[in-house]
């Protein structure tokens, strides 16, 4: 018999059915300045966006879903996990002030199972309308014997723009100066590493239903991650300046926060200034995680934390919550080591 790439373990046909499945997605995803459609070498995206500004700078960001993965693996759902890959890169744009503009992603699969590429996709297009980027391009990658044939893994890049005196770096904070919190859906995308030391990943243990959460531990878990691009938005545009913005992700709050502090700028964030959801305490009595560990590795209940003027905090509540989010009144800066302390 002739050795043909599909005995090798490549389906190219799967490949052709996958794209024609993922095209209506990637169509309800197109903004004005897309030239050409799916299907060319790269994606053609007109400057067009941001030939007004005066200085417009571009922004990019790369991530992945990391291990959270695995539960949609085990539970056979798909259809969100493209909703968290968009948000880990679209957030981290719109933290610097950032417009997303386009997105590309990238799946390696052990096997092209074009349905399921398919709802990945769906997913994914799903988080470019709400980011208001356009998905220009991508990769699915088949991978015999080096993934097995259920599994995959993907990432995804985006590109946006600001113009430069709008750029949120965080130079001008200084004391006295309020943090405002806005509410996560729960674990987002990061810390499973952890989660998966405390659950079994297993389905029966996925579809555990726990009085406290008031649904399944997978439902939880696999609840997509907030895409904040609308909520920042709306704060700009309500004519407040966002002083310092900070992405809750891997690393928690002691990671993050002091990302966007100056020197000599000490965060204090109240720990009962806002709700914290359920899944936190589950995953923390369950595996015993001490607080300052939880702190350390998940958003607990903040996926942005903004530093804005005390004039201007009442305000921003109200234009974030105007798209849609629940925002809170957290802590304050103050003089003192760089750093985060909570109280």
């Amino acid at each position: 018999m002739a050795l043909d790439y599909k005995a090798a373990g490549v389906d190219i046909e799967a490949g052709y059915r996958s794209v024609e499945l993922i095209k209506k997605y990637v169509a309800g995803t197109e903004r004005p300045e897309v030239c050409g459609g799916l299907g060319g070498f790269s994606g053609a995206f007109s400057a067009a966006a941001f030939k007004g500004m005066e200085e417009p700078i571009l922004l990019s960001g790369t991530d992945g879903v990391g291990t959270k993965l695995k539960a949609a693996m085990v539970l056979d759902r798909h259809d969100t996990i493209g909703i968290d890959c968009v948000a880990m890169c679209v957030n981290d744009v719109a933290c610097a002030g950032g417009e997303p503009l386009f997105f590309l992603d990238y799946i390696a699969c052990g096997k092209n199972i074009p349905e399921k590429i398919a709802e990945i996709v769906k997913g994914v297009a799903e988080g470019c309308k709400m980011a208001g980027c356009a998905l220009v391009g991508g990769e699915t990658a088949e991978h015999p014997q080096m993934m097995p044939d259920d599994e995959y893994d993907i990432a995804g890049f985006s590109v946006g723009v600001v113009d430069k005196k709008d750029l949120i770096t965080g130079d001008d904070i200084k004391a006295g100066d309020v943090l405002v919190g806005i509410a996560s859906s729960g674990i987002h995308s990061n810390g499973f590493s952890l989660i998966r030391k405390v659950f079994d990943m297993t389905e029966e243990s996925l579809n555990t239903r726990y009085d406290e959460l008031g649904e399944t531990l997978g439902d939880a878990l696999l609840r997509p991650t907030i895409i904040y691009v609308k909520a920042l938005r709306a704060v700009k545009e309500s004519g407040i300046k966002i002083k310092g913005c900070s992405h809750i992700t891997g690393g928690g709050f002691y990671e993050n926060i002091p990302r966007m502090l100056p020197d000599g700028i000490n965060a204090h964030v109240e720990k009962g200034s806002y709700p914290v959801p359920p899944i936190f305490d589950l995953i923390a009595k369950k595996g015993g995680i001490e607080e300052k560990m939880m702190y350390n590795t998940y958003n607990m209940g903040l996926g942005m934390l903004l530093a804005l003027d005390p004039a201007d905090a009442e305000k921003a509540v109200r234009a974030i919550e105007s798209a849609g989010e629940k925002a809170y009144i957290v802590g304050k800066c103050e003089a003192g080591e760089k750093g985060v302390t909570l109280c």
